[in-house]
């Protein structure tokens, strides 16, 4: 089901993904509805499955995870259990992706050190082959979707 969204509607996804602790009171200030009425909205978001959670951002190197990379799996087989068994069991993988092209996968990684980045690219080599970019640093971090442009019918 795709949810019909208004530009009210973009406007507080917008918010909310700024700042998820947002209070309802200083959201419908900054989207100009009152309290009563944004709380009815982000629940009835909330509800349809448009909102799904709510975040912390944290800075990976000051909880000790100094290397971040992207590692990109060729999955040769059609049983993908094992691999998702491991991907639940290591926190380390913050995010996979399931994809078209000459991989199968795309995740990203947060390791302590590169000795453990290799231990994990080992356990994940079992799986296929594997192609890993070490991440420099973050040039545009997630900002989450916007409201797109309108299109000409």
């Amino acid at each position: 089901m795709t949810e019909t969204l208004d530009s009210t509607d973009w406007a507080i996804l917008a918010e909310l993904q700024r700042d998820g602790r947002l209070a309802l009171t200083e959201l419908g200030r900054r989207v100009n509805l009152s309290a009563s009425a944004v709380t009815e909205r982000v629940r009835r978001l909330e509800t349809a499955g448009v909102i799904t959670g709510y975040h912390a951002s944290v800075d990976l190197a000051r909880l000790g995870y100094a290397v971040l990379a992207v590692v990109r799996l060729k999955y040769p087989g059609s049983q993908h259990q094992p691999l998702h068994r491991l991907l639940a069991e290591r926190h380390e993988i913050l995010e996979c992706l399931r994809t078209t092209g000459d991989d199968c996968y795309t995740l990203k990684v947060a390791a302590a050190s590169m000795p453990h980045l290799e231990r994990l690219m080992n356990e994940l080599a079992q799986f296929g082959g594997t192609t890993t970019s070490i991440v420099y640093s973050q040039t545009l971090p997630y900002r989450g979707p916007r409201e797109p442009p309108a299109t000409g019918a």
